[in-house]
């Protein structure tokens, strides 16, 4: 019976020190590395970069999320959204949320020094300063543009791939760089307005709270049409054919239609649905340009 306890209590520990490394989000800053990797190579990418890349850059994305979950645990506590989550639960300490972050951080920069290249390193230990200290610190909690302009960061993640295999960041990578770029304001604008209510009560200055609702939604619709030209990129400078093309096309004009119909008659339903698609958009059209890749990559 006592070694059942202890068992449960192992997994439990385990599973709030998971919870600091905002998993969700991390399979998707994960994915967008190896698919920056896999376009790189104009075949299959070579094995180590594409393994201690994905390991270096997931280690220290996870650190960087754990340096948010300790700074914002104040604000965490006042929001339903997180308020279960390590910090404000009390499940875990300030000491041990910064040894774990030092921890992952300082393995996954060893890592990507050593197994993988200088240049991705030092990239990622920007994007890591990018997120932790000049987002989470400073541009949050100042300003309703903080998603636009921290959104940067966020968009980091398949440059860091390229770098990993090619050591050189070209304009292609910097092509999926924009569109995550433009993809980031819709998406999490999309979850403020239905969230408005935890957002007031924390106090961050988010766009549904300091410019309205029909304002949110206004520069929602904006935003997709900018995607959706951007989207379309890889296939103008010729990194992607026709396959990618009308993916981008008809993942692109269904955001598009759902954020037209958010900002004609907004709903809670409507903005959570728009929320999800925003996950899959994003997914399904760099799944779309791996495919493409790799069907060039045999007819040549």
């Amino acid at each position: 019976m006592t070694a059942l306890f202890a068992q449960t209590s192992f997994q439990d520990v385990l599973r709030q020190y998971l919870a600091l490394t905002k998993p969700r989000v991390n399979m998707l800053i994960s994915f967008c590395a190896l698919i920056g990797m896999l376009l790189a190579a104009p075949g299959i990418a070579p094995w180590q970069p594409l393994l201690f890349g994905t390991i270096g850059i997931t280690l220290v994305a996870s650190a960087a999320a754990a340096v948010n979950c300790l700074v914002e645990s104040h604000i965490d506590a006042k929001m339903a959204r997180t308020a279960w989550r390590p910090l404000p639960a009390g499940t875990l300490t300030v000491r041990q949320t910064i040894g774990f972050s030092a921890t992952l951080g300082a393995l996954g920069m060893w890592i990507l020094f050593v197994f993988v290249n200088a240049l991705t390193a030092w990239l990622t230990l920007a994007t890591f300063v990018g997120y932790a200290v000049v987002y989470t610190l400073f541009l949050k909690p100042r300003t309703p543009q903080n998603i636009v302009i921290g959104g940067a960061s966020g968009a980091m993640p398949p440059v860091l791939g390229w770098a990993a295999v090619a050591n050189q960041t070209p304009a292609e990578a910097w092509i999926l760089f924009l569109i995550i770029f433009i993809w980031t304001p819709p998406h999490f604008w999309a979850l403020a307005l239905y969230r408005a209510d935890d957002y007031a009560r924390s106090g961050l200055p988010m766009l549904p709270i300091t410019h309205g609702q029909q304002f949110t939604q206004l520069q929602i619709f904006l935003y997709t049409l900018m995607l959706l030209a951007a989207s379309v990129l890889p296939t103008a400078i010729g990194m992607s054919g026709w396959l990618y093309l009308a993916a981008a096309l008809a993942l692109g004009l269904r955001f598009v239609q759902l954020a037209w119909q958010l900002y004609k008659s907004y709903s809670e339903p409507l903005a959570r649905k728009t929320f999800k698609y925003s996950i899959w958009y994003l997914s399904l059209l760099f799944a779309a340009l791996l495919l493409d890749h790799y069907l060039i990559a045999l007819t040549r």
